[in-house]
């Protein structure tokens, strides 16, 4: 008899059918993978077995734990759902309670279950099994990085002693560094507890180094199922082997483009963050970028890399004008700046392409109106004009403009960042800072977005500079990369280089902390 058994399993939207007679087991201990696109059904399935479907979804079909069929009472099912199954969510950010302090909604799910004197279990010792150390516990979600978010969320999934642990994406915005050692952490966890892990993933190779058996999720259905070994290496279905091809790079696809004169050169560029401790007392300052020089040449396509928190986001914030530098400068097309002050006339030459295109967009305008914000840099451009400018953008990134009427929420992930990209070229820049552009996205539909990003390099002479932290992606698409840690630039050079031969400690850790290769 399986721990888990799920037969027959359907969830419909109406009339439409999201989920199509699935059929899945899990043993006690047996961790399986479950993969496939954004929209094949894997994150539904999850939620139908914990009994968590969105409003208007409905489910029919039979799951069973240890041969009795879960209950058809919410009240029961909250039961078993704290008792038996454990939920790692995907963005632990918006699933953690942002009033609550993290030793809060730990004590909270220990109470809920009434385990403080059956399982002898309490926060510092869950805490301490997740390794977070005890100081994390009285901070607010916030406060911590997103790997310790993702440790305290599994810290509260573990609170109840689980039979079953089911994770979803848990490290898809995670470094490489954390990603391993949150894999290696929930690899550890579940052996030691002989609990089964169902774990939803579009990181092929994150599915193959954590779980034994892999089904594979499209259009609703499991196409193909089996040991991971037998259907990552040998898949029989024509969609497992599309799906293993889009995870792996084909580097010669890029081709090499001539570097031209330094459109950006970044001068000793420092920021400095006040704090305050708990006597409300200035403190020591948070240097988040120190001292960073570095220049990009016209039609270069660079890579900045490094683990979270190391000031990535905060130096390319600064360059496009959304912060100010402490220290340093920026010089952009022969001008100066030190952010904030950078001239009107430059800001139409400076697009960002946001980590997250759906929170980047308003939800109340449509993509036409969204897109058009930017076009109030263009001074000389009548308003007449604007259409043709929108139309011009979506269809560069391969998407019909009649789409320009709809809102964000009525696009898949791939459109929107597709979106995301037209909306930073409607301005016809010279540089495009992307953050994180891929991270997010499915093996097949990453693939797409840096082709399309390769095309629009070649086709409009576009510089990029590109962080990420996808080391696969960098060596892919970056003709040079820097590598940062806490704040510095600590290694530069070609990505063939510096991956193969790391001098830096870090650097080393980065190329050591990469998932081996399918096969």
């Amino acid at each position: 008899m399986s721990l888990l058994d799920v037969r027959d399993l359907v969830v419909r939207f109406g009339d439409v059918v999201a989920v199509n007679s699935i059929d899945l087991t899990l043993d006690s201990g047996e961790r399986l993978g479950i993969i496939g696109e954004s929209g094949s059904g894997k994150t539904l399935t999850a939620l139908a077995i914990t009994d968590l479907l969105p409003e208007g979804a409905t489910r029919a079909g039979r799951i069973s734990i240890d041969g009795a069929p879960t209950p058809t009472t919410e009240r029961a099912m909250a039961r078993l759902r704290g008792k038996r199954i454990g939920m790692v969510f995907q963005e632990p950010m918006t699933a953690l309670n942002p009033l609550m302090r993290i030793n809060d909604q730990i004590a909270e799910a220990i109470n809920l279950n009434c385990l403080h004197a059956s399982a002898q279990i309490d926060t510092p010792q869950l805490l301490a099994e997740v390794g977070l150390e005890q100081k994390h516990g009285d901070r607010y979600a916030h406060q911590l990085s997103g790997g310790q978010r993702q440790r305290a969320m599994i810290a509260m999934a573990l609170a109840s002693q689980p039979d079953i642990l089911i994770a979803d994406e848990p490290t898809s915005a995670l470094d490489l560094i954390t990603q391993r050692k949150v894999l290696s952490l929930i690899v550890e966890i579940c052996a030691r507890r002989r609990m089964a892990l169902l774990f939803i993933s579009h990181d092929l190779k994150a599915v193959a180094q954590v779980c034994s058996r892999v089904a594979v999720m499209h259009k609703g259905r499991i196409v193909e199922t089996g040991s991971v070994s037998n259907v990552l290496g040998a898949p029989k279905e024509d969609y497992t082997r599309r799906l293993i091809a889009a995870s792996r790079f084909d580097v010669s696809t890029h081709q090499q483009h001539s570097v031209g004169a330094p459109l950006l050169e970044v001068e000793g560029l420092t920021r400095d963050y006040r704090q305050r401790n708990a006597f409300l007392l200035a403190g020591k300052p948070l240097r988040a970028v120190d001292n960073v020089h570095f220049t990009i040449g016209t039609g270069e396509v660079l890579a900045l890399v490094g683990p979270s928190g190391c000031g990535k986001t905060t130096l390319a914030k600064i360059i496009v004008g959304l912060d100010t530098a402490t220290a340093g400068s920026v010089r952009f097309a022969g001008q100066s700046y030190r952010g904030r002050d950078l001239p009107k006339a430059l800001r139409r030459d400076i697009s960002l392409v946001f980590q997250d295109p759906f929170s980047s967009f308003d939800p109340r305008l449509t993509i036409g109106n969204s897109l058009a914000e930017p076009l109030h840099l263009e001074t000389g451009l009548d308003r007449a004009q604007t259409p043709a400018r929108l139309a011009e953008a979506v269809s560069a990134v391969g998407l019909d403009p009649a789409m320009l009427d709809r809102y964000p929420h009525e696009f898949s992930g791939g459109q929107r960042q597709r979106l995301a990209i037209a909306r930073a070229l409607v301005t016809r820049p010279r540089l495009l800072v992307l953050d994180e552009p891929v991270s997010a996205l499915d093996v097949s539909v990453r693939g797409e977005v840096l082709d399309l990003l390769a095309r629009l390099r070649a086709q409009f002479g576009l510089t990029y500079l590109i962080i990420s932290h996808d080391l696969d992606m960098v060596a892919a698409m970056a003709d040079r990369v820097l590598v940062m840690q806490a704040g510095k630039i600590v290694e530069e050079g070609r990505p063939s280089a510096i991956f193969s031969q790391p001098q830096h400690q870090l650097t080393q850790d980065l190329v050591a902390a990469r998932l081996p290769e399918l096969g």
